[in-house]
Order: C-alpha cells, then structure tokens, then sequence
C-alpha cells in the first residue's frame, strides 16, 4: 500500500483521516456505552464527565507544550506516536482495573490527540499541491467524526458481546494495524520542491489559497477562544448524548449509541461541505457565525426534546448539532493553513487545537455536575444554549471587524 511518488493520491488522505480519528476512539466509545460504564463501575454522571474532562486536559497541554517540538519532528514519527498511545489508551481500558486506570486511559488519549492537527497540516503544506488544501481540510479533519460515528455502533454492539472492556482490546488491536498502514504510505510521498523565487507578473487567474495577511497573531488568538467557547458545547452534547437518549426518552443502549453515530455521520459530511466552501474562498468569520446560529438552534431543540419526550425531535437536533457545532474545527483548521506558513504550522495549529480541547475539558465536566443536580438535562441544556449564543456574539465580531478591515483597505 504505497501512494505514487510525487502525486500524493486517495491512500495520503485516508492516512490523514486516520490520524485525527485515531485518538477519540476511546471517548467516543465510552460515551456510546455510558450507561453500562457508569453502572458497572458505580460511579455519578459527573465522575464519567471527568473522564472526559481528564482526556481533553491532557490533550490541551499537550496541544499547547508540544507545538514547537511537533514543527522539529519528522511526520512519520509523529504518527507513530499518535498511533501507539491511542492504541495503548484503549488496551490500559479493556484492562479491568477500575476507575482509576480508566482515568489514565483517558489521559493517554488525550496525548494521543495533541500532534494529528499539526502533523497532518503540515503534510498538507508539505506534501499537497495548494489547489487540493483547503478540500483536503475538510475530508482529514472529518476523521474526528468518522471516529464518533464507527465507536458509536461498534462499542454498543461489542459490548453486548464480549463486554465493554473487550470491545476497547478490539479497538486497540485495530488502531495499531490501522497505524501501521498508515505510517507506511506517508513515507511513500514525498516533499513537494521548493518553489523557486518568481522573476516577472505574476500568471493571471485566482491564486488557490488567498495570501495570508501579514500579521497573523490576532487572528491565531481569536480562532482559538472561539474554539474554547465552541468546545465546550461540542463536548458537553457528545459525552452525554447517548445517556440523554436513553435516560430521558427511553432509548435502548444500541439506539444510544445510533443517536451519537448519527450525529458522527452528519459531521463527516458537514466538514466536507464546510471545506469545499473554505477551498471555494469563502472566509472563516461569516461561517462561523453561520454554524454558531445552527448550533444554538441545535440546542434549543435538545431541550424541546426532552421537555415533550420527541424522539423526533431529538432526531433533528442531532442532525442540528451534527451539522453545525461538529463542522467549527475544519473551518479554523482551513484559516490557520490559509495563513501560517508550513515551517511555524505546528505551533500555530497546536495553539488553536490547545483552545479547542479546553473547551472540551470544561464541557463535560460541567454538563456532568448540572444533569446530576435537580435541574437535571433541562439545566444542561440550556448551559449549553448559552455557550452557543456566545459562540455567535464571538463570530459576529470577527465578521464586523473583517469588513471594517475591507472597507479601510478599500479606501
């Protein structure tokens, strides 16, 4: 399994999709099987939101220690690591040790999850030609969701089959097969040449990837807190969905899971779509504010939901959240290509990814305490209600600053 020198090809992207979806595996999993895990163990709502809150921690560090040394390694060794803690993640979780070596589990997935962004950006700015960039974003980065949507159906169905902890030995065994194979085909490319210093007009005819502005600091910050705020709703919805369908509208544990599985498959489509608008020219600000107002209206209907005990209606706010709130990450990681260049790549997107798992470290964490107070998944909710609304306030600043901007430079 070897792409063709030179013109790196289908086998490259799958690498890449496999790299960002090999950390999650183990969170998603767990939180397809959360009603099991949370009764076998014997633990609350909120211990289980800690081990998602112990995952995104360790990945936020890593994501904001690990930037400079990601940009100093090569992208083969890179992978290897992503690939060995995921698959170690989930071998330490089908050892039944407990809580607390699940807790360890979780933190080693988390570091697995601190170089894929990185790495697999600067393969693509390494090793892609520009005019396949920004489409590619949205394909690799819809791993996460390919992630979400294979544990979501293979962990019910396993478990009920060999048990929660095999079905994690099962997903060890295949993340480092998966590796292996993908390590290989990312030696097989190589770098693209260095292009020479152009002499003369340049060619007519729209660049590719518009030219980064020449200051990019304020924008590297302003998609990180968006991703911070964005996080906390994305992971506050994905830990407990499945425990909302079951505990609130009387779903089976399998049709749990097919409720976050539905939501992973949305996702991977709404990151292509939401990359071939990016790669179309479209800038990050006005889309963002766009999935901002869908994933308000996401949750606003997660509480309608539960309040009238609409199985439809839980439908539709999956496809809602699926759509908008899963589809945020391909647009900053599109922005930050647009605008960094490859040799600072690492560092820029561990900066934003660093935002990102921050806000998925508070969001369960927090979701966990209020739907184990009397406010219950009401309360929730309409948490995460507002941290959307906030989402949209953050985006509509960035869309007015962007045409101030346009309008001083048109004058």
């Amino acid at each position: 399994m070897q792409a063709r020198a030179g013109r790196p090809g289908k086998l490259l992207l799958a690498a890449m999709l496999a790299a960002v979806a090999a950390g999650p595996i183990l969170n998603y999993g767990l939180s397809a099987i959360s009603d099991l895990v949370i009764t076998d163990l014997g633990i609350t709502e909120a211990q289980f939101g800690l081990l998602a809150t112990v995952c995104f921690a360790a990945g936020a560090i890593g994501n904001a220690a690990f930037g400079r040394f990601t940009d100093r390694q090569p992208d083969t060794r890179l992978l290897v690591l992503v690939f060995a803690m995921a698959a170690a993640a989930l071998a330490l979780a089908a050892i039944p040790g407990g809580y607390v070596l699940l807790l360890v589990a979780a933190g080693l997935s988390g570091l697995a999850q601190s170089f894929p962004n990185g790495v697999t950006n600067r393969i693509l700015a390494e090793r892609v030609p520009a005019e396949k960039r920004i489409g590619w974003i949205g394909i690799k980065q819809s791993g996460v969701q390919v992630s979400q949507l294979v544990a979501s159906l293979a962990f019910p169905a396993l478990a009920a089959w060999i048990g929660w902890h095999g079905a994690n030995a099962v997903g060890a065994v295949v993340a480092g097969l998966i590796g292996v194979l993908a390590v290989r085909v990312v030696a097989s490319v190589p770098l693209l040449p260095k292009a020479p210093t152009r002499i003369g007009p340049l060619p007519e005819g729209p660049a590719p990837i518009p030219a980064a502005p020449p200051n990019t600091t304020f924008l590297i910050y302003a998609l990180a807190i968006f991703g911070f705020v964005n996080g906390m709703g994305v992971q506050a919805t994905n830990v407990y969905l499945s425990l909302y369908a079951v505990r609130e509208l009387d779903f089976t544990l399998v049709m749990g899971g097919v409720a976050a599985a539905a939501a992973g498959a949305i996702g991977v489509a709404a990151r292509v779509g939401w990359g071939k608008m990016m790669s179309g020219g479209m800038a990050a600000p006005p889309l963002l504010l766009l999935l901002a107002t869908l994933a308000l209206a996401g949750a606003g209907v997660f509480l309608a939901a539960g309040a009238t005990g609409s199985a439809a209606l839980l439908w539709l706010a999956v496809a809602l959240h699926g759509a908008s709130a899963l589809g945020v990450s391909v647009v900053l990681m599109a922005a930050v290509v647009r605008s960094v260049p490859a040799s600072t790549i690492g560092m820029a997107t561990g900066m934003v990814t660093a935002g990102q798992f921050g806000g998925f470290t508070v969001g369960p964490l927090a979701m966990g305490a209020l739907i184990g107070s009397p406010g219950g998944f009401a309360l929730g909710w309409g948490a995460v209600a507002w941290t959307y609304a906030l989402c949209v306030a953050l985006a509509g600043y960035l869309v007015l600053r962007r045409r101030r901007k346009d309008r001083e430079a048109a004058s």
